[in-house]
């Protein structure tokens, strides 16, 4: 490509033009690129398929050729990224995948640090204990301990779910710093769960409010009929929540006041996780 001299880089002073001027990223490594995040879209999508999808599924979700999907899934299966499944014909997440995910939450302190802090808030309630962090406009569960009972609570490590439907998001948001609380109280969408979920900007609004004032999140049948649950924050050294800790039950099995009984002995775990934990 000729330089107009118009526009030539002066090299009087000294310069040479690899100082004047930077190259254009070759048309390959963009399109590698390209291909990575493509293929790192397909993960996210099959992360969202705990049955597995097909091919075709995954194409048409992706809004990729097929040839194209085929060919990056061929590729994530031979490097243990994600497992094929021949019977149906079914793609889903690799071993690959759960080996990071694990060096992941080690390095957070969510497995070694946090797991016996949430054992022990479980073997009192006898009820599931789960730890949050916020992922973009999502709260992701990053470490859960099942309560003893046969009825298990269904947000297992990975899950993605609704800041402004779960007391683990509502706390996430609450206590965030100021300026990214306003931006998600402003801009969250506030899609229905169920027919209890909050929709109206000002009646979210007033819960965040509500929970900022009490210093606990409530969740009464809002992202799941038939599950409520209780959360609090975990500060970071600034005053921040940088994950939330909850107790979550079914509703026939615990009222919302015996609930919220539990709020100390949630805040007194929070305070041990946040000393003890990385923050982020």
């Amino acid at each position: 490509m000729s330089v107009n001299q118009d526009t030539e880089p002066d090299l009087a002073a000294g310069a040479t033009a690899d100082e004047t001027a930077k190259p254009a990223r070759p048309a390959k490594e963009d399109s590698r690129t390209d291909m990575v995040g493509k293929a790192l879209g397909l993960l996210v999508l099959l992360g969202d398929e705990p049955r597995g999808a097909s091919a075709a599924e995954l194409s048409r979700r992706a809004e990729l050729p097929f040839s194209t999907t085929y060919r990056l899934l061929g590729s994530l299966t031979r490097d243990g990224f994600v497992d094929y499944e021949p019977d149906g014909r079914r793609y889903h997440l690799g071993l690959r995948v759960f080996q990071l995910g694990q060096r992941v939450s080690n390095h957070h302190g969510f497995a070694g640090t946090a797991l016996p802090i949430l054992r022990r808030v479980t073997e009192e309630t006898g009820e599931a204990t789960i730890l949050s962090v916020r992922d973009g406009n999502h709260h992701l569960t990053v470490n859960k301990v099942d309560g003893p009972q046969t009825f298990r609570v269904t947000s297992d490590p990975g899950h993605l779910g609704a800041l402004h439907t779960t007391s683990v998001g509502k706390a996430l948001v609450a206590f965030a710093d100021d300026a990214t609380r306003d931006r998600l109280v402003e801009d969250l969408e506030l899609e229905p769960l169920t027919e209890l979920s909050i929709t109206d900007r000002d009646a979210f609004r007033a819960e965040i409010e509500l929970v900022r004032k009490r210093g606990y999140a409530t969740m009464d049948e809002e992202n799941e009929l038939g599950m409520r649950a209780v959360a609090v924050p975990v500060f970071n050294s600034q005053g921040h929540a940088f994950a939330s800790l909850a107790t979550a039950v079914p509703v026939f099995r615990m009222s919302m006041e015996a609930l919220v009984a539990l709020v100390p002995l949630l805040q007194s775990a929070a305070a041990e996780l946040s000393a003890r934990l990385p923050q982020q």
